[in-house]
């Protein structure tokens, strides 16, 4: 029998796991399914919240400090490292458009909105975290009974969680500065950011501060440093390897715990939760298709005006095929520069330089989709995120996506942090796995585009663009060309 592709057992995985919770919810056995089979779930969870800080740490340290001597830092490197940065706004932006314009997360029936909002009181109060939106079902008589179904807490707990909750949001109102998230960006102890995944702004605070004073540092002391951190953050990527070769276990075990917990023992509620998804599905590929067809195009257009729009799409169909099926930059890279040198007319000074960055920095599909996802997700659990609050979805989405190794799934481990940054519950990411594999298909596709559309720009401002049409793009890759 041929050997399964991980990407298809996954899949397996995920199919296995919504029949056995649609087979225990009929029979009654979501209680054994929660007990025994969903704390698997809970243990993927935290190996990948375990791998996520060091993988960004060391990722973006290594893509600083990549760039080449300080004087690369100059014209050529600023100019790509800021419009690798506009790009991911841009796609962000348009993301959190498209997010707040179309609303997936409520177009789920109402009962299962209000059991998704209590159930995340419950654990917003148990973690610490103050409610976001600063309202509280906990407080309204009309859902104790539901709540202590939900929870087994009793209504003097309950009572407890409401009024703990109030009096943290008016200690933190007194206490927070307009500056403070300003402050909060620098950390006055590294250890201590790297013991908490809430605190992974500082985390890339320190690393790209290092990784810039890395490249003032003499050859000589610098190379063992860097060393050092390509080999450490190769260790870490051959530990998302390892984790994903179990992932068709855990995806079963994740996937049959959170709809056995969400429709407990009626499926009716598991319809709604995949009706749910079927819209937040539409949104992102709305989004990432924008991106493709339209947006890097466009920019395009208006920055390198000798590249035809069937052109462009022609010269990078290789990479993007690629690209589709690998679901990782990294993987594609080598396949990117060539498209770009040989189809495109780039130099060869050029995409050795930006692609290689573009591949660790430019994740404008990862950032897209984390953008969308957090705010489905609040949706679904009735909280409205304020306009500050969904900047902070940006800022941090911006950010975290410059540590997003180029590996299948690493968008998957920066969710975690961007729901965390806000103070919503990382195990949601569950929710939405079903559906992860597909759009990381097409996330990656977006990342690969952004990276030879950025290309081509540099490459034009610098004259070192010369574009020739090609009738077969792919003759490139022939082992006598």
């Amino acid at each position: 029998m041929k050997k399964l592709a991980l990407h298809w057992k996954i899949i397996i995985g995920m199919v296995l796991g919504i029949i056995w919770a649609l087979i225990s919810s009929t029979m009654g056995w979501s209680q054994f399914t929660i007990n025994w089979i969903d704390p698997f779930g809970t243990i993927f969870i935290n190996l990948l919240k375990l791998i996520a800080v060091p993988l960004v740490l060391f990722s973006i340290i290594s893509g600083v400090a990549n760039i080449g001597d300080p004087k690369s830092l100059g014209r050529m490197g600023g100019k790509t490292l800021g419009i690798y940065l506009l790009t991911t706004i841009m796609a962000i932006s348009l993301g959190l458009l498209l997010v707040n314009v179309i609303k997936p997360g409520e177009l789920i029936d109402e009962q299962s909105r209000i059991d998704n909002r209590i159930s995340y009181e419950i654990w917003a109060d148990s973690e610490g975290h103050k409610i976001k939106d600063g309202i509280n079902y906990l407080q309204d008589p009309e859902f104790f009974e539901r709540a202590q179904e939900i929870s087994e807490l009793s209504k003097s707990e309950l009572k407890q969680a409401a009024v703990a909750d109030k009096m943290e949001t008016v200690k933190n109102r007194k206490e927070t500065t307009p500056l403070q998230p300003l402050v909060d960006i620098v950390p006055s102890n590294f250890f201590h950011s790297l013991s908490n995944n809430g605190l992974m702004l500082q985390i890339i605070f320190f690393a790209i501060f290092f990784g810039v004073c890395l490249l003032f540092v003499p050859s000589k002391s610098a190379q063992p440093v860097l060393n050092l951190v390509n080999g450490v953050n190769e260790v870490f990527l051959k530990m998302v390897d390892i984790v994903m070769q179990g992932a068709p276990f855990f995806v079963f075990a994740l996937l049959a715990g959170v709809v056995s917990k969400m429709a407990g023992d009626d499926i009716g509620k598991v319809v709604e939760i995949f009706k749910g998804l079927s819209w937040y599905s539409l949104t992102v590929l709305l989004g990432l298709l924008l991106m493709i067809f339209v947006i890097y195009p466009l920019i395009l257009k208006v920055f390198v005006k000798q590249i035809p729009y069937k052109g462009f799409f022609k010269s990078m169909s290789p990479a993007q095929t690629l690209a589709f099926s690998t679901s990782s930059s990294a993987a594609t890279l080598p396949v990117t520069m060539e498209c770009v040198e040989e189809n495109l007319g780039v130099d060869k000074k050029i995409s050795s330089f930006v692609l290689p960055i573009g591949a660790t920095v430019n994740m404008d599909g990862t950032s897209m989709y984390q953008a969308i996802a957090v705010i489905f997700l609040a949706q679904m659990h009735m909280i409205d995120l304020t306009l500050g609050q969904q900047i902070t979805v940006v800022l941090t989405a911006t950010l975290a996506s410059i540590g997003s190794a180029a590996v299948p799934s690493a968008g998957l481990v920066m969710l975690i942090i961007v729901l965390s940054s806000v103070g919503l519950n990382p195990a949601w990411i569950a929710i939405i796995f079903p559906v992860d594999r597909i759009l990381d298909m097409f996330r990656t596709v977006v990342n690969v585009t952004g990276d030879a559309t950025v290309c081509s720009i540099i490459a034009d401002g610098e004259n070192m663009l010369e574009y020739q049409e090609h009738d077969n793009p792919t003759e490139t890759f022939d082992l006598d060309s």
